[in-house]
């Protein structure tokens, strides 16, 4: 019951805790099954990696948690050979004509961040049968909020949009201007101003948990007791109306037979044997 009880609460608390850290994802694992590929991945944000992938042809999707967000990408390291071509699209389907078209002429810097319109964004990577191990890219994608639809999670500074606070800290730049991996003021093996702040929040939160654990495991061991005392309770009610029918209660009133020292085995006994003797 208290295993039980403990499950329950974990798979409570890891429904309504959607926040996630980073996800990290690489082209060659995603481009290797068709069925993969066709799947939708909801991130708040993750990190897509090309490693010199030859004779792809490979295309995936990634969406938002809530339709009132968008996404936002830009590249940690972007050098592609120029027969290959990463495809940007704005939407579920690499139909419309691609947001960009990136290939060896363009660099992280002239590309910048990229914003999607919809809740969606789809990439289509083609490579041909020839590289370099220098060829690839790191590609960062954030799902953002503005502001306007209200921010309760983490404000960036230069945009002012807003991502996940589970994403503070994890050691990617999902903000593009760094305030998301501020050390000096967040994060808390920084030893800044806000690391009192983050660590007394994460201690809350887990000492919250056990509370609520212990709690849910007292209630369950005392409705057991009761549940235990109730039926002996009831044991002895029963006992007490099927031995209560007109036999003597004590065993003054009981007769012993000749050869036998002890006692009868109960009171109705011994009244059955005293009046079955008197009888005959």
């Amino acid at each position: 019951m208290r295993a039980r009880a403990l499950l329950f609460l974990l798979v409570v608390y890891a429904t309504y805790s959607h926040a996630e850290k980073s996800k990290f994802y690489y082209m060659d694992s995603l481009c290797k099954d068709h069925f993969l590929q066709r799947q939708y991945r909801k991130v708040d944000g993750g990190v897509l990696w090309s490693r010199n992938e030859r004779n792809l042809d490979c295309t995936v999707t990634f969406q938002t948690h809530s339709i009132l967000q968008r996404f936002m990408l830009h590249f940690d390291l972007l050098q592609l050979d120029c027969n290959d071509h990463l495809y940007v699209y704005d939407g579920a389907h690499a139909t419309a004509p691609p947001k960009a078209d990136l290939s060896c002429r363009n660099t992280k810097q002239q590309v910048g961040a990229l914003f999607t319109r919809s809740n969606f964004v789809t990439l289509k990577y083609v490579t041909d049968n020839w590289g370099t191990d220098a060829n690839g890219f790191r590609l960062v994608i954030t799902s953002v909020k503005d502001p306007k639809h209200g921010c309760k999670e983490f404000r960036c500074k230069q945009r002012e949009f807003c991502v996940s606070a589970d994403l503070m800290c994890d050691g990617v730049d999902h903000c593009a201007d760094g305030s998301d991996e501020d050390t000096a003021a967040l994060c808390p093996e920084s030893g800044g101003p806000g690391a009192s702040g983050a660590w007394m929040a994460g201690c809350a939160g887990a000492l919250s948990l056990v509370a609520t654990v212990a709690a849910a495991i007292a209630f369950c061991v005392c409705r057991r007791r009761a549940a235990n005392q109730r039926t002996r309770l009831h044991m002895q009610e029963l006992a007490s109306s099927n031995g209560g029918g007109g036999c003597a209660g004590s065993e003054a009133g009981a007769t012993r037979l000749p050869g036998n020292p002890q006692p009868p085995a109960g009171p109705c006994g011994a009244a059955r044997a005293g009046r079955l003797r008197r009888a005959a």
